[in-house]
């Protein structure tokens, strides 16, 4: 007899917006970063993005959704959500601020709506990746259904490799 399924608050939020998703789950007793993710269930790095909970000068918070291996924008980021500068939210109020630990941060289902903003390369794809509402768990849906769920926009928000090809 098999265990009953365990639904993360974003996973409720999903289904209650009938929007389609897949997730996998993960062994893992500590905080990882999203390629370790990645590379743990053997899926593509362009198609896994991470969450990033930021803090403006005004001291309100907001939601970045960036490829696991980008590194965000602080100018770009602040531009997209009107604030004349943006840090990361310091570690210690994470789970206050979003009702989420580090590691199992998703844009899905916050403490409270905090405006979110989504790289635009996820556009390009049809499904993506990003963290179930807990560690050890990545959801799997479109884009488009993340920005709906997140209310979200589209923008570009990440630093750009001098050697990166990367279109977004």
């Amino acid at each position: 007899m098999s265990k009953k399924e365990v639904k993360t608050n974003a996973m409720r939020i999903l289904d209650r917006l009938n929007i389609p998703y897949t997730y996998q789950t993960y062994q893992c007793d500590e905080f990882t970063d999203g390629i370790q993710t990645a590379d743990q269930l053997g899926l593509d790095h362009e198609l896994v993005f991470k969450t990033i909970v930021t803090a403006g000068k005004s001291g309100a918070y907001y939601v970045f959704v960036i490829p696991i291996e980008a590194e965000i924008d602080f100018k770009k980021a602040a531009k997209a959500v009107g604030e004349k500068s943006l840090e990361m939210l310091p570690l210690k109020l994470l789970t206050q601020a979003t009702g989420y630990v580090r590691g199992g941060c998703t844009a899905i289902g916050m403490k409270k709506k905090y405006p979110t903003v989504i790289h635009k390369s996820a556009g390009q794809f049809d499904k993506i990746y990003v963290s179930g509402g807990k560690i050890g768990m990545q959801l799997c849906l479109s884009p488009k259904d993340l920005k709906r769920a997140a209310a979200a926009e589209f923008s570009d928000v990440i630093r750009r490799a001098e050697n990166s090809s990367e279109k977004g």
